[in-house]
């Protein structure tokens, strides 16, 4: 019996391994490596093995980095299912047609930029005369870039897949509740227990059997954080039988790293949205449409509840995230026992309240950007990487009087890493001198607007919260190998956790490493 390492290794983005035992194989996850569009393409189109050989994919939660691949996998020839929980199963039915759109609209942007430098180059027309062959009422004419790309021989960059793709992926789907055992393939089971990193997110126990053994392969997915508002803890208390592990798959995203206390983050919040709105600005947070978004509407809805804040207008400017925030009111019985006292019990949905907008037009959302007067925006992406947050930057991020609030992780070579650090740079130096140039959406900016960090937002627990998880569960975790971190966190955890008497192994991509009791 041995697990592979596929994605996610000595990285953030992009989990994938396989476990495989004499009779079956299956995936724990088949995520989308999130970072430079080039090394990004390059990793996500090359599965590195023929998707037809996995029985079933166990997918610990919907985040794209988790989950992002499997409409490729269909696509290339996968005919299991793709075993999750109830609530992970509905998200992923607006996240992965939502991920094929931007496949889509991503091609077709880069087609359109090699047609119209290539028709510069073989026509001798000018940039303006191009414009206008390709355009029509001020949108791309996908159909003429096509009979260009025709006419002149031009490669075509293909989406990752298609809508259709994402669609059909998700007939695959077979949500279960926690704490019931399922079948995962010949002589394997699993079972999800609570992880709490966002809604319906699991740590996953497989038992397989191969020569008369059995064995515990847990698979913690990302772990969340304690006492955080919504949904419950990570689970510590596991079934008998699952108790003694062989080999745990352990996030370390924030490894070597300490969270602001959860209790400070409402506090903190409160400061920047009241200095924002005196200084007459517009707060703009950059949130993932899953978690994140419906977490700080939690806090602000609580803030406006209990009068602590000026009470100016919010806008979700993000279908994904309207949609998904539909999709928390619907899974009401993961809430923990805080968000049942303060709103359940009252009758109160928590994500909807007075003084908040869903935006759902390109309409809105471009009047929205021309708005002066103090409003705060949630919009994604998340990481700055695309989205309608990119137009609101653009607008907004010039004026010292608005604020970027970052309250996630931001992979390495995003915009949103180089916001944070280059914002915060700029703020510890007193904000004195030039102001440090963003360049996205092919134009230069003054990073003038206030960037504020608040890392207790993050999902992810930090270096004590995972290794509270490791020592006050009732586990008994033989071997540990640790995944989904950029190496200095990855070995600052493994450092901690040999201290405290744990086998640590961390892999690197494509490397196996044989199960054994």
């Amino acid at each position: 019996m041995q697990i592979r390492f596929y994605g996610a290794a000595r990285e953030v983005t992009g989990s994938m391994h396989m476990l495989e035992t004499e009779k079956d194989r299956i995936l724990l996850d088949c995520g989308m490596f999130q970072g430079r569009r080039a090394e990004a393409d390059e990793k996500n189109r090359v599965m590195p093995f023929d998707p037809a050989i996995i029985a079933n994919v166990v997918l610990s939660h919907a985040h794209i980095d988790h989950s992002g691949r499997i409409p490729l996998l269909v696509k290339k020839g996968f005919a299991g299912n793709v075993l999750t929980t109830r609530a992970t199963a509905d998200a992923c039915h607006y996240l992965l047609p939502d991920s094929a759109h931007i496949q889509e609209s991503d091609a077709a942007y880069l087609n359109y930029k090699h047609v119209r430098g290539a028709l510069t180059d073989l026509t001798g027309r000018d940039q303006n005369e191009i414009k206008k062959m390709l355009k029509k009422n001020g949108r791309t004419d996908d159909d003429a870039v096509s009979r260009y790309m025709d006419r002149y021989g031009l490669a075509r960059v293909e989406p990752l897949y298609t809508s259709a793709d994402a669609e059909q992926a998700l007939t695959h789907f077979a949500g279960q509740p926690y704490n019931h055992r399922v079948t995962a393939a010949r002589d394997m089971e699993c079972v999800f227990y609570e992880a709490g990193h966002i809604l319906g997110s699991a740590v996953t126990i497989i038992r397989a059997k191969e020569r008369g053994r059995s064995y515990n392969i847990c698979y913690t997915g990302d772990i969340g954080r304690f006492d955080k508002p919504i949904i419950r803890d990570p689970q510590l208390q596991f079934a008998e039988q699952d108790r003694d592990i062989d080999l745990m798959l352990m996030e370390s995203t924030y490894g070597d790293r300490s969270h602001e206390p959860v209790a400070d983050m409402t506090p903190h919040l409160k400061q920047i949205i009241t200095e924002t709105v005196e200084r007459g600005g517009t707060l703009l947070i950059p949130a993932f449409a899953f978690g994140r978004t419906q977490e700080l509407l939690y806090a602000i809805h609580d803030l406006y509840n209990n009068n602590e804040v000026p009470k100016v207008p919010i806008y979700v400017d993000s279908p994904l995230a309207t949609r998904i925030t539909r999709v928390y009111g619907e899974h009401p019985e993961v809430y923990d026992r805080q968000t049942h006292s303060d709103f359940l019990t009252e009758g109160k949905n928590p994500f909807l309240f007075d003084h908040l907008h869903f935006t759902e037009s390109v309409e809105e959302s471009m009047a929205l950007m021309r708005e002066d007067r103090p409003h705060i925006v949630l919009s994604a992406s998340g990481m700055c990487e695309g989205g309608r947050i990119l137009h609101h930057l653009r607008y907004k991020i010039h004026n010292e009087k608005n604020t970027i609030l970052i309250v996630g992780y931001m992979a390495a070579h995003t915009l949103g890493r180089r916001l944070k650090e280059k914002g915060m740079e700029y703020a510890q130096n007193g904000r004195r001198g030039e102001a440090p140039v963003m360049r996205f959406m092919n134009k230069e900016y003054p990073l003038k607007a206030r960037v504020v960090s608040l890392d207790g937002f993050s999902a992810h627990g930090d270096k004590n919260e995972m290794l509270r998880f490791l020592k006050e569960s009732n586990l008994r975790v033989k071997r540990i190998a640790l995944v989904h971190g950029e190496p200095e966190q990855m070995d600052g955890f493994a450092q901690t956790l040999k201290k405290e008497g744990y086998k640590v192994f961390m892999p690197r991509t494509g490397e196996g490493l044989r199960i054994h009791r």
